[in-house]
Formats: C-alpha cells, sequence, structure tokens
C-alpha cells in the first residue's frame, strides 16, 4: 500500500531576477515499509524533497498525498497535526535541545502529542533502550559523542509511533564506523517494527543499505535502482 505519492512535484525559489528550480516534475510512490534512499550531488533537489514529503515545505505545484491525505488541501492546523503524528525526522546537525536529558529529548514530541505520562515514560524507556542509549538517559546532549546523540535523535523520531521516519543525511557528521551503525540501526528498526524509512545521502557507500534508492540531478528522477 502506497504510503507517500507524489505527483508532477515542482519547486522553485525566487532568487532576485532568477529563479532556482529544486525540484521539476518529480513522480514518486513509496509505500509501507519502504527502505528507500534518495541519492545525488550536493544541491540536486535531495534535501527539498525530504522537506515537501514531511510537510515542512510546500511545493510550488504538483499533488502530494502521505497515508492516503493530500497535503496542499490541509489545514494549517491539520498539517501540523500531521507532521507530529505521522512523520519523525532526524536531521544531519541532530537539533538537540541542550538543557533537557536524552530521555526528556525523546519525549519531548510525545509531551506535544499528548501522550498519557505513564504510557510515555514506558515508551521511551523501551526506545532508548532498542538505540543502545540506555545509560545515558540522564545526560544532556553535550556530554555525548555525535554517534550518541544521533542515536537519540533516532529513538526521538519514533517516539509518537510515526508511519513514516524521514532521515536527512543522517550520516554527513558521523566517522564512517558511527554512520554504518547508526545506519545499521535504522534498518533494524525498519525490519522488526515495520517502520518505513526515507533518507538522503550523497555518499555512494550508504546506499547499500536501501532496499530501493531514486537518483536526483538537477531536481529530476535520474533513475531507480
Amino acid at each position: 500500500m502506497a504510503l507517500i505519492s507524489l505527483e508532477q512535484v515542482t519547486k522553485d525559489y525566487p532568487l532576485g531576477k532568477t529563479t532556482i528550480h529544486a525540484l521539476r516534475g518529480v513522480d514518486i510512490t513509496i509505500d509501507e515499509g519502504e527502505f528507500t534512499a534518495v541519492a545525488g550531488p550536493s544541491g540536486c533537489g535531495k534535501t527539498t524533497l525530504l522537506n515537501i514529503v514531511g510537510c515542512i515545505d510546500h511545493p510550488t505545484a504538483g499533488s502530494v498525498h502521505l497515508d492516503g491525505q493530500q497535503v496542499e488541501v490541509l489545514s494549517d492546523a491539520d498539517e501540523a497535526g500531521l507532521r507530529l503524528h505521522k512523520i519523525g525526522f532526524v536531521f544531519q546537525n541532530f537539533n538537540l535541545i541542550p538543557v533537557l536529558t536524552v530521555e526528556e529529548n525523546v519525549a519531548f514530541p510525545a509531551v506535544l502529542a499528548g501522550t498519557p505520562k505513564g504510557e510515555r515514560r514506558d515508551y521511551v524507556t523501551y526506545l532508548l533502550d532498542a538505540v543502545g542509549i540506555s545509560e545515558y538517559a540522564r545526560h544532556r546532549p553535550d556530554e555525548l559523542s555525535g554517534g550518541q546523540r544521533q542515536r537519540v535523535a533516532v529513538a526521538r523520531a519514533l517516539v509518537n509511533r510515526p508511519s513514516l521516519v524521514i532521515a536527512d543525511e543522517p550520516t554527513a557528521n558521523l566517522d564512517s564506523e558511527t554512520g554504518d551503525r547508526i545506519l545499521d540501526l535504522m534498518r533494524t528498526l525498519n525490519t522488526r517494527d515495520s517502520v518505513t524509512f526515507l533518507f538522503s545521502t550523497h555518499n555512494p557507500e550508504i546506499l547499500r543499505y536501501a532496499g530501493r534508492t531514486i537518483r536526483l540531478r538537477d531536481g529530476r528522477i535520474e533513475g531507480t535502482s
């Protein structure tokens, strides 16, 4: 069953007297449970594509469907609810809240979603164990390594049990060994818990983890494999 469907999606950014054509007529369908990479050189439109799928940005033209809903016709409140409940985000710069502990960072989206405290606490405990970071639950982000912080970010992305996790260059700021561990973790969560992952990379070594690769160049789909 299709979880994501993009039809003729275009994204333009005005820049002075010129226009940047970030995406040019992109058609994509991703089914539930897929582990899909978006690959291509810097500037090819990867982040723009992920932001549109994640309802962070809107297309200039075209249609986006996520989990059966046509995104561009939603109200701002409904779109925010879709992001909160259906999508988890893993950012390349982690985006953890420095004054909160690891467990508080992971729990934060569930607090926003109104998850009851007991249920929230139990699931955060499960996720911290799943990503191998339980012993650091009371630490703050500045006490962790880059790989540990990325594991926290993965757990946070999963706390509201989303249909989709989007990871924008999740290994970009990590050494190769730590990056491999993060991709191994994401693949395990995909296989064990049937979480759909869509991640971007410009690193061809990372593509061996993907079940399917969508290749972008100059805002267009160059091919899939």
